[in-house]
């Protein structure tokens, strides 16, 4: 009997598949922790990509935006703005000069707990404000017709510093870049217009050419930021390297170590097991993430079964209505082709892996919001798996902790 241990939130539940049964445990590769978050962040800023130092950009009489990530994401911001402000700092730019702007995107605004993570010990010494989407400034429109409007206090800043993280995105490819300026400051109507191409084929999972991402780095070229610092983070959201620089360039670099690290080889089975890491298991709209990794790990017809807790629900209110309206996948599928709606996406998406798989989660939301969405609940991980196995005692199993992070890529396809 093999056990394995599903992570659920800040808890773990542990299952026990027989040898028979189990397949692979689909794990990234990832980098030693070779130096502390702090020595990491210091040695990009030391050795920016295609870039001069920040230091050497800013002035005393610089002031300077620095784009942060929401608390959806795994961004440790807490852990990067210290040395970011050390730098700037050092190019004769003071604490009273930087503003951090927090790039919600189309997400809610953040509790005041949650700026005190995002700030860290930057809390109540920096100035902090959250994106507008109604307060922006157009700059120009890219080639493929996005509007580029960027929010008004990022417009007027001498300096546009953009951080974030490196990790796979299901239709720009990747996070980070291009990503913290849009949808990050970007008004509604950018958003949109963007994340309509999402429906194009090749914007997909690990694709760094996803026509989302083409755009979004148009859109940033088109505004201008001076400087870039990501990280990439391993499973337990520790810092395993840091990149610095020009927006795109700096980048690629992160790209090329998210591949090395989370691009898995693999034959699909009849079954996978994925969860969300815990910023990701917040709520069913940012839980789909796993869920679309996962699809390459698992046969036309099989089962995917997602351990979420999704204690704030839909986690979006577009996404939930049109989860509550739509009484099927196909009616789902034919509502989003015919009007699309930002929200709507993800239940499209959903709708589209629930014709071709039986969907099973385990979480906390109630049981009709779970059928709502094309899934089937389940109250016990352990007893939804031996139940699987009854059925079929041949049944091959994979398992896939990190969902969020590991790419499953089908051997037939390399």
């Amino acid at each position: 009997m093999t056990v394995i241990t599903v992570p659920y939130g800040n808890e773990s539940i542990d299952v026990n598949i027989p040898d028979s049964n189990m397949g692979d445990i689909l794990m990234p590769c990832e980098m030693e922790v070779e130096s502390t978050p702090e020595e990491l962040v210091k040695n990009a800023l030391a050795n920016p990509v295609n870039s001069k130092k920040l230091s050497e950009i800013v002035t005393p009489n610089s002031n300077v935006a620095i784009i942060v990530s929401d608390i959806t994401r795994p961004s440790p911001s807490a852990t990067m703005l210290p040395t970011l402000l050390e730098e700037l700092k050092s190019g004769g730019c003071t604490e009273e000069n930087v503003t951090v702007v927090c790039a919600l995107g189309l997400h809610r605004q953040q509790t005041e707990e949650e700026i005190k993570k995002i700030l860290g010990p930057l809390y109540g010494n920096v100035r902090f404000v959250e994106h507008n989407k109604e307060n922006c400034v157009k700059v120009g429109t890219t080639s493929r017709g996005t509007p580029v409007e960027i929010s008004k206090e990022v417009y007027e800043s001498d300096i546009v510093v953009c951080t974030g993280n490196i990790e796979f995105h299901y239709y720009a490819g990747y996070s980070g870049g291009a990503k913290a300026i849009l949808p990050g400051v970007s008004s509604n109507n950018s958003v949109i217009t963007n994340h309509k191409m999402m429906t194009i084929e090749e914007a997909t999972t690990g694709n760094i050419d996803s026509p989302v991402r083409q755009d979004m780095e148009e859109a940033a070229q088109i505004f201008g930021p001076d400087f870039l610092l990501n990280v990439v983070l391993n499973s337990k959201k520790e810092i395993v390297r840091a990149v610095a620089g020009n927006i795109i360039a700096a980048h690629r670099k992160g790209v090329e170590c998210v591949d090395k690290m989370y691009k898995v080889e693999v034959e699909p089975a009849d079954v996978v097991i994925t969860a969300t890491d815990v910023s990701k298991g917040m709520n069913l709209y940012q839980a789909y993430k796993p869920l679309d990794n996962a699809k390459m790990a698992v046969i036309d017809g099989g089962t995917i079964l997602l351990a979420a807790p999704c204690r704030e629900g839909f986690g979006h209110e577009i996404f939930e209505r049109w989860s509550r309206q739509c009484s099927c996948p196909v009616e789902t599928i034919e509502k989003f082709n015919s009007n699309f709606e930002f929200g709507g996406h993800k239940a499209a998406f959903i709708a589209q892996l629930a014709m071709k798989h039986d969907l099973l989660m385990y979480s906390e939301m109630p049981e009709k919001d779970v059928q709502d969405v094309f899934f089937k609940p389940v109250p016990d991980i352990q007893q939804a798996i031996d139940s699987i196995i009854a059925k079929n005692p041949a049944v091959r199993i994979h398992f896939m902790p990190h969902g969020q992070s590991t790419l499953p890529i089908q051997k037939s396809r390399i």
